[in-house]
């Protein structure tokens, strides 16, 4: 068991839950230092968090793991290198070590087969691997991420610390709304995704993302509205692996 799970749980809950978004992410860079990073998905919301990190950095920078599946929209693509140009971000992208050909010949478009299962392994291949991967490689210990508890049925159970797969999960903005999203995004004249002009909510993979349309908002447009969640804050593996 890693050490920083060691740390008492229930007492650093309750100090973050009062505190504010910017004072939660200090706290976490002080308790865990070069075992602390941040995680964002250039989506919709991955200003903020990214943001409130430059504030933070100074003699040091944290470093930031972006899971880069390949079936980004070029939007995605675009968004980030605005933002690693405006913010200053010390990257580290997370990919695959299956390339997306070589999945496609060896399982089929995963996420074309209307089946929880195989999106699931879609997830673990694109997704969790690649995290678990870099997450150990650069010895972390907690990780940050701007999931919020309004978003999906589990993430409303969440707590701002939590154990996730042998490492710590710290949410800064997870009691935050989405009129604190763009109010702090207004005040700090932060740009917005290119598609959310064009009425996603949320965004994540190309073949898995749609704009808000009647009865389907929110998280419901990911997936097929197969699934909220793909498995990078879920407590343990999806699926058996490859």
């Amino acid at each position: 068991m890693s050490s920083s799970l060691r740390i008492p749980i229930e007492e650093a809950r309750s100090l973050l839950e009062k505190q504010t978004a910017e004072e939660r992410l200090l706290w976490a860079f002080q308790q865990f230092q070069e075992g602390f990073v941040i995680t964002t998905s250039f989506g919709i919301q991955s200003s903020v968090l990214l943001h409130m990190l430059q504030k933070l950095q100074k003699e040091c920078l944290i470093p930031v793991f972006w899971i880069d599946t390949g079936y980004l929209p070029k939007e995605t693509y675009c968004y980030a290198e605005q933002l690693m140009n405006l913010l200053k971000i010390d990257l580290k992208v997370c990919q695959s070590n299956f390339s997306p050909a070589r999945m496609e010949a060896l399982y089929g478009r995963l996420w074309e087969t209307n089946s929880i299962e195989d999106l699931e392994k879609y997830h673990q291949i694109r997704k969790v691997e690649p995290l678990e991967e870099s997450l150990k490689k650069f010895n972390v210990t907690c990780w940050a991420s701007g999931v919020r508890g309004n978003q999906t049925q589990h993430r409303s159970a969440m707590n701002f610390l939590d154990p996730i797969r042998e490492r710590l999960s710290v949410r800064p903005l997870l009691d935050w709304n989405n009129k604190d999203i763009y109010y702090y995004m207004k005040e700090h004249d932060l740009p917005q995704h290119p598609l959310f002009e064009q009425g996603f909510s949320t965004v994540g993979d190309w073949h898995s993302s749609a704009p808000e349309e009647q009865g389907m908002k929110g998280r419901d447009t990911r997936f097929g509205g197969l699934k909220e969640e793909c498995g990078i804050h879920l407590p343990g593996y999806l699926g058996e692996g490859i």
